[in-house]
């Protein structure tokens, strides 16, 4: 008599679950003092740099093979500006998802966050031990921030069950989905690379993370550039 196995088994994506690829926009152009980052509804606003311009073309060669239903982006250029190449191969118009933006940094908008981080600012320090974005001034505190952010999932998820979507954000957004989604602290996933892949699963009001900060579609001078923004 054949004894029975139990094998593992692949993941499979529950019914009427959407799997989202979150891809960090590329690197974005230096902050400078003297010529700040125009601004979106008080978001620093700058354009790719040309590293990221080639992290985008890079991502989409990496994805365009991929059965993606749907590409979104924020309101912010950066993120439209690195799903382009993308969306071209698809044949795909990128739908914004204005809550996905990144967190709102206050008086530190306009490229002035790289500079206080650069210098290693107290007040820089005091937000990296507490994990809060509103140590800085006028930032936007964490229920404020989860609560837009969570909420762009869901409405996401609701209009692609059973499907893959693409969706161009920031990396201080893509750290909070995953801290979220872990039970990790707030910052525990900071710092992904320009132009990484993160995914996760959107089932039944859950989020299931797949996979984080894959960049091996980036060549080693085109990684490791993390600060936010």
């Amino acid at each position: 008599m054949t004894q029975q196995e139990y094998r593992q088994v692949r993941f499979a994506l529950p019914p009427g679950a959407t799997e989202i690829i979150l891809v960090r926009h590329g690197e974005s152009r230096a902050a400078t003092a003297d010529s700040p980052f125009p601004l979106v509804d008080g978001h620093g606003d700058p354009e790719l740099h040309p590293n990221g311009r080639e992290q985008a073309r890079l991502v989409a060669e990496r994805l365009r093979h991929q059965p993606i239903a749907a590409v979104y982006v924020t309101s912010l250029r950066r993120t439209a500006e690195t799903a382009a190449p993308l969306c071209k191969h698809l044949d795909l118009e990128p739908v914004t998802e204005r809550d996905l933006r990144e967190v709102h940094l206050g008086e530190w908008e306009g490229g002035l966050f790289r500079i206080k981080a650069f210098e290693q600012d107290p007040l820089f320090l005091r937000m990296q031990a507490e994990q809060r974005w509103d140590v800085i001034p006028g930032a936007e505190p964490h229920a404020a921030f989860n609560a837009r952010v969570t909420g762009a999932l869901d409405r996401i998820a609701a209009r692609h069950p059973d499907q893959l979507v693409a969706a161009f954000v920031h990396g201080g957004v893509i750290g909070h989905i995953v801290a979220h989604a872990t039970g990790a602290t707030p910052f525990a996933f900071n710092g992904c690379e320009n132009g990484s892949i993160t995914r996760v699963v959107m089932s039944a009001g859950k989020i299931i993370v797949r996979s984080y900060n894959d960049y091996a579609h980036l060549s080693e001078d085109l990684a490791g550039r993390t600060q936010m923004t």
